[in-house]
């Protein structure tokens, strides 16, 4: 370890010795000599100063456009709770960097043109300013702790355990689609799931040996959630890297196969609403996916359908158990929970598998 440590300042020593003798040679290039000469410049110094100030000109009102004219392909209007804060977050961001952005850009360029070489001007030496200097080094470390706290605490808010009365659904996706799997109108808890019994029906790998996934149903097509109250996305992946993205939500989470995932959020307006406010009756409320999955991942979509409590209530009760539309699972339960299962099942089919 000791030859280590003096082998390093060895090469230290050296770098050094090597960074000084460039050094000297740099200084003594620029000591005048008696067979130099001097040219003043000509015109295209005054031309290349005024260039200055319509590049400046040009490009602020490049910029001004270019921010107007994107204004309708930003995100939506968010429709969600933590969605409103992450905007909010991101504009107050967005204006703390962009006045600094502008009047330092805006001074290089004037003071590239305003202090242009003219004949008989002698520029002043101004070696240091060190309450300058600390106002400069403070202001900019105070406002970048203000923007890192402010966004760890949004962050940490959002990233949290979800509220214990949280409606808890999973969704899951495989090439090239979504499947949600809700817990059923009974306990609102999701059964085990194991991926050794994914089958042609059972495309979740639904584990019925566990007695919460008797009441357990899945929907391929809608996730429906309710307004006003937490919900929890358990998320996963049957096959390749996905990745849940609910614009209007303000959610976005990877969907990894072998590591289950999770996102929640609270939506504060309904379908119905925002098409009353969009004044389109054809609004819908989009599921994508933006990982790149393979050949149809363009077509990876779900409609979300955000509803009134009341409304969302009668669509659960309204929905069928896995078991119930495929019965013929009877025989994946273990014999002493079957009674347990009789009441999704249906007797028939209870006492033939028996």
């Amino acid at each position: 370890m000791e030859i280590l440590l003096v082998l390093l300042v060895l090469v230290a020593v050296v770098l050094a010795l090597v960074v000084l003798g460039r050094l000297s040679g740099v200084v003594k290039g620029l000591k005048p000599s008696e067979t130099s000469s001097y040219e003043e410049p000509g015109r295209e110094n005054n031309i290349n100063g005024w260039m200055f100030i319509i590049v400046l000109v040009v490009g602020g009102i490049a910029i001004a456009w270019s921010y107007l004219h994107s204004r309708e392909f930003y995100l939506p209007e968010a429709s969600s709770v933590h969605g409103r804060r992450t905007d909010d977050l991101f504009w107050f961001s967005m204006g703390i960097l962009t006045i600094p952005f502008i009047l330092v850009n805006a001074t290089l360029f004037i003071f590239a043109w305003k202090y242009r070489y003219k004949k008989g001007k002698k520029a002043v030496f101004y070696p240091e300013n060190h309450r300058l200097e600390l106002v400069w080094t403070a202001v900019p470390a105070i406002v970048m702790a203000v923007l890192v706290l402010t966004g760890w605490k949004a962050w940490s808010d959002i990233t949290s355990d979800a509220p214990e009365d949280a409606e808890v659904i999973e969704i899951t996706g495989k090439q090239f689609g979504w499947i949600a799997r809700y817990g059923g109108v009974d306990d609102n808890k999701l059964g085990n799931y194991d991926y050794r019994l994914i089958d042609a029906q059972n495309e979740v790998g639904i584990d019925f040996s566990d007695e919460a996934s008797f009441d357990d149903f899945t929907n391929p097509t809608e996730l429906h959630i309710p307004v006003g109250r937490p919900v929890l996305l358990k998320i996963r992946a049957r096959d390749v890297l996905h990745s849940v993205f609910i614009p209007h939500m303000r959610v976005k989470m990877d969907a990894v196969p072998g590591m289950p995932t999770k996102f929640w959020f609270v939506a504060d307006k309904t379908t119905e609403q925002m098409r009353s406010e969009l004044g389109n009756p054809d609004f819908k409320y989009e599921i994508a996916c933006t990982e790149v999955c393979g050949q149809g991942h363009f077509g990876m979509k779900m409609l979300l359908v955000v509803e009134e409590e009341e409304d969302y209530q009668k669509w659960l009760a309204s929905q069928q158990p896995f078991l119930k539309t495929y019965p013929e699972y009877i025989d994946k339960i273990p014999a002493n929970l079957r009674a347990k299962a009789a009441k999704y099942v249906g007797a028939e089919e209870t006492a033939s598998a028996e």
